[in-house]
């Protein structure tokens, strides 16, 4: 059944002029949805995925009915991440131009004074973050008496980023709202009772179902060794040569060293994380929106609500929180019918972990491991002969007859050779990861009481305490210790003995066998401030059998 095309909502001419030159003739299901609904007498409640095209499904039935050159305040629209409420705000600017209705952008980082006097010149439609908002009702920069309509857009993540106080007090200081419009993608417990406190008998309109994964996108987990996970990745992005990526990890350290190490490397990549000012997280943004930068290290926070076109590959270091996660963080890749690929880089434990995530989910996942420099020195191979057979503009007079020169010599297929191995030899092929790989998997089949005694019973294995310079004090617990050091040492959990919690720091026992992780990232502990103190040495350990670390050999 085709889809109904924009003319036939009733939208005003300006709008659908605005939308001919955009290039947008077919709506999208949830557009679809909402303008067919007629909900702008009604409060409702969209339950849409990333990347569904939602903006324009609450953009469009608001700016029809407010009055051209209207300056006075009626529609706030409020997100969780200052680059979401810039690309809400820079859409409702674009398509207010047609019908003479202003716009104004209301986010932290950026000129407090600049805002005050778009808001003072007139502006129909708000936008903003619900900080910064709250910032200007209690200043009075931003009067609240004619807005009669707010967007909560991805309200569940908002409440995931603490702003449930600050929505309650901006939703509790508007004297005349009529109606509240709220699009999450999930609907946990804290969404549904903000639901039932500020809205009334709303229209409910669902689009996905929990879990639920893009048509358009294919799903594949890379697996890799526990102690390897960098090289791992390198040799998943020298696989699969994305044209523009994002990679999603979990913490802000995360993100800088890995994009460190991806420099180290020879890749272009810039991270985008929420302690980076405005002005670094533009340069970011713009560099990944460019090409210039074809890869992005980023948090779920800084990510959330990125609209950026061309994204051919979503990459996921580690266990993603849960499945939605797993879910909303592949809708950066795959949109406006464009097929993407969401790919996971998992160790083997952490793999059994997700299996148990997706076991009752029905998207479409392929296991593969960790590509061998062999296959990607092959695969170069290909794309390198493909290239040449193209290039057809350098078959010059001049080339042409260095070529028979060279063929005419005695040596002339030990010069291909190496003219072949001077052009080609540069080429990173990646790590040797596969004989520990096989070593994780077979310690994962191995029965825990075998693996006892296959490491031996006799004494007991010196370790390292290290203080950690965070406490319940500064809002840590065990958990947090836990991850925080694992991430930072890339290591799993393991390796960590016991964590004794006090009020202003934590002693963290470590075990033998991350001897060597420890030594080769424990520098990462004083540069965040975790350590103060002189990082202790392992001692002389006693393996109990296993074997020792090896560094990679680059291939």
């Amino acid at each position: 059944m085709e889809q109904n095309n924009f003319e036939q909502y009733e939208l005003r001419a300006e709008l659908l002029k605005a939308l001919a030159e955009k290039g947008f003739s077919t709506p999208t299901p949830v557009q679809d949805r909402v303008l067919s609904e007629k909900i702008f007498e009604k409060d409702i409640i969209v339950r849409a995925k990333t990347g569904s095209g939602k903006t324009l499904a609450f953009l469009l039935p608001l700016l029809q009915k407010i009055t051209a050159g209207e300056r006075e305040s009626k529609v706030l629209i409020l997100s969780p991440t200052r680059e979401l409420s810039q690309q809400i705000w820079k859409e409702a600017k674009w398509f207010g131009n047609y019908i003479n209705v202003s716009a104004a952008s209301l986010v932290g980082g950026m000129d407090m004074s600049q805002q005050i006097r778009s808001l003072r010149d007139g502006s129909a439609v708000v936008t903003g973050t619900p900080g910064r908002v709250l910032d200007h009702i209690r200043r009075g920069t931003l009067d609240t008496s004619g807005i009669k309509i707010v967007v909560l857009d991805e309200g569940d993540h908002m409440l995931d980023l603490g702003f449930k106080e600050e929505l309650e007090a901006i939703l509790d200081s508007l004297p005349n709202c009529q109606r509240v419009w709220l699009f999450s993608a999930t609907m946990p417990a804290e969404i549904k009772n903000l639901a039932k406190r500020y809205l009334k008998t709303p229209v409910f309109i669902s689009l996905t179902e929990e879990g639920e994964a893009h048509e358009d996108i294919t799903h594949e987990v890379y697996l890799v060794p526990t102690r390897h996970k960098e090289e791992g990745l390198i040799n998943v992005l020298l696989w699969e040569k994305p044209s523009r990526a994002i990679v999603f990890c979990h913490t802000r350290a995360e993100t800088v060293e890995l994009t460190r190490r991806l420099h180290d490397e020879n890749f272009q990549a810039m991270c985008l994380h929420g302690e980076m000012s405005q002005r670094e997280r533009n340069m970011a943004l713009s560099q990944f929106r460019s090409g210039r930068t074809p890869l992005l290290v980023a948090t779920n926070v800084a990510a959330r609500g990125l609209d950026v076109e061309g994204v051919s590959h979503v990459i996921q270091m580690g266990l993603p929180d849960n499945r939605e996660t797993f879910v909303h963080r592949s809708g950066r890749t795959g949109r406006a019918g464009h097929e993407g690929r969401n790919l996971l880089v998992l160790s083997p434990k952490e793999a059994t972990g997700f299996k148990s995530m997706v076991k009752t989910s029905t998207i479409p996942i392929t296991w593969k491991n960790v590509p061998d420099p062999k296959d990607i020195r092959k695969k170069q191979r290909i794309s390198y002969e493909e290239r040449v057979f193209a290039a057809e503009h350098y078959e010059t007079p001049e080339n042409l007859e260095w070529a028979d020169s060279l063929l005419e010599c005695n040596e002339s297929r030990a010069m291909i050779a190496r003219l072949l191995g001077l052009l080609f030899s540069r080429k990173n092929a990646g790590y040797e990861l596969t004989a520990d790989l096989e070593q994780d998997l077979k310690r994962g089949r191995t029965p825990r009481r075998s693996r006892s005694k296959e490491s031996g019973s006799a004494g007991s294995s010196l370790q390292t305490t290290i203080r950690i310079e965070r406490g319940r004090d500064q809002g840590w617990d065990v958990g947090k210790i836990l991850r925080v050091i694992c991430s930072t040492l890339n290591i799993d959990k393991s390796g960590v003995g016991a964590i004794r919690l006090q009020n202003d720091h934590a002693q963290v026992e470590l075990l033998p066998s991350i001897e060597k992780d420890f030594e080769r990232f424990g520098h990462r502990l004083i540069e965040r401030g975790l350590i103060t103190e002189g990082r202790k040495s392992y001692k002389a350990v006693e393996k109990r059998g296993k074997k020792p670390f090896r560094q990679r050999k680059k291939r």
